[in-house]
């Protein structure tokens, strides 16, 4: 059976991290346990109210001059197990091993986002053979579900500008840009009457679903959205909804939706229902080869009124959604918006939905056109709080330090802007001159079960990492 080397004191901290649960909003006792930490290493901190914590090192004797840099990670996790796992997220440890040199967490998400970076921050901080300018080391929280930690910091908390974010992964692949993100709910609070007509219940289920950034520009199909449509199609059916619930997160494209609705006319309806379907198969033959629909009988005593499925439907048939533009300057989708989540509690249905834009002009364009939508069809819309953009600069000192080290090991780096929130936008925001690569070890399938880190390349990466530091020094 394949272990550990505890030795290794960033591996030594990724285990004592997986020790403590640290969910979104349950990062407490992690953060108290790296307070106490920075007191037994006689290090300058600093913990905010919502658990926040920033450590201070001095620069390596000699390098007093150099510019401070700032080392960033989060600490919370996504917290997601099997169904058939017993793993309370609220008091047990994650049960770490060892396969094919991956670690993984049995039956649960690994942490690895962003524990691994959380690591390399506390063995930094006591690593003496380690040359680097005066750090600052901030390990927020909430990332998750929001960027909420990050929002949280003050500009006086901030000191440099320079900085690297260990959210990162691939070695050799740093991060060159992000895109701002705001959530929207639209709601609807429909009238109920009676039911005397079949009820049938509609499933979309099989469609690949992904990120609603990395994946929204792959032509994958909404399942709320091919619900809206098969049953929109089907309106000479006489179509009244009773139910709609779908998707499980506004940042995932809805693989799966179920809606429960009443027709006057069973035998149209299904006319209409199989005519639809196949239309949506020949239109999506690659992007969605595994797309089903199913259509069974039901039972409910009341629905919605006609007007109010006209007015939810019409909403679902306009709403802007997937990919709407790329940045051709380099190549990553530039405006998206995901309709992600529908749900329907007693008489209210509720629509949850993220756009993101690689500029705020073009963010608050998307959501206006949400926002007309949503008024021209009788429904109310509510924008939420925004996650600001880093925007691509052509000249970085640090990306060029990063490039530096890595010929000395005859690779190259790799930039890539993403379409996705990051924290590092929210830094940018605190300072506009900050100087920002993202960094980190192999790691893959974050936020899934299976989730797995690399052990070769931790290694690897922690020793690029001191490398990067040192080089920083001489800048």
């Amino acid at each position: 059976m394949e272990t550990l080397d505890l030795s290794k004191r960033y591996v030594y901290w990724f285990t004592e991290i997986a020790k403590i649960p640290h969910g979104s909003c349950n990062e407490k006792a992690l953060s108290d346990r790296i307070v106490q930490f920075a007191k037994d290493n006689n290090l300058s901190w600093k913990q905010d109210e919502i658990w926040n914590v920033i450590i201070e090192k001095p620069a390596t004797e000699g390098c007093e001059n150099a510019e401070p840099m700032i080392l960033q990670a989060h600490i919370d996790m996504v917290n997601e197990k099997t169904m058939d796992s017993t793993h309370d997220f609220e008091k047990d440890p994650l049960d770490l091993y060892v396969e094919d040199g991956w670690l993984y967490a049995k039956d649960t998400t690994l942490g690895a986002d962003d524990g691994k970076g959380a690591a390399y921050m506390l063995a930094l901080l006591e690593d003496e053979t380690a040359v680097h300018p005066a750090l600052e080391c901030i390990f927020t929280v909430q990332e998750e579900i929001g960027l909420d930690g990050a929002k949280a910091l003050h500009k006086e908390d901030i000191h440099a500008s320079r900085m690297i974010s260990l959210d990162g992964g691939g070695e050799h692949v740093t991060a060159t840009g992000s895109s701002a993100a705001c959530r929207q709910v639209v709601t609807r609070q429909f009238e109920k009457e009676k039911n005397t007509d079949t009820v049938m219940v509609l499933t979309i289920r099989g469609l690949a679903g992904g990120h609603s950034a990395g994946a929204i520009n792959k032509e994958r199909g909404n399942a709320i959205l091919f619900a809206a449509r098969i049953l929109k199609e089907a309106e000479a059916a006489g179509v009244s909804l009773v139910s709609l619930e779908g998707g499980s997160k506004n940042n995932a494209i809805p693989s799966y939706t179920k809606v429960v609705f009443a027709c006057r006319d069973k035998a149209l309806m299904e006319k209409s229902f199989a005519e639809t379907v196949q239309h949506i198969k020949d239109e999506y033959p690659v992007s969605e080869p595994d797309f089903e629909a199913v259509l069974e009988e039901g039972s409910a005593d009341e629905k919605m009124s006609a007007k109010d499925t006209e007015a939810i439907l019409d909403f679902l048939m306009v709403v802007p959604n997937g990919f709407m533009k790329k940045n051709l300057e380099i190549d990553v989708t530039a405006l998206s918006s995901n309709v992600g989540v529908i749900h329907t509690k007693g008489d209210v249905l509720s629509i949850d939905i993220l756009s993101r834009a690689d500029r705020d002009s073009a963010l608050d364009h998307v959501i206006e056109r949400v926002a007309i939508a949503a008024k021209l069809c009788g429904l109310q819309h509510e924008s939420g709080s925004r996650d600001p953009a880093w925007f691509y600069t052509p000249v970085s000192k640090m990306r060029e330090i990063y490039a530096k080290v890595l010929a000395k090991h005859g690779e190259t780096l790799v930039c890539q802007a993403t379409h996705g929130g990051l924290e590092c936008g929210v830094f940018k925001g605190l300072n506009p001159e900050m100087d920002i690569i993202t960094f980190g070890a192999i790691s893959e399938k974050e936020h899934a079960v299976g989730e797995r880190l690399n052990l070769a390349s931790y290694d690897k990466a922690y020793d690029l990492l001191k490398e990067i530091l040192e080089a920083a020094t001489k800048e």
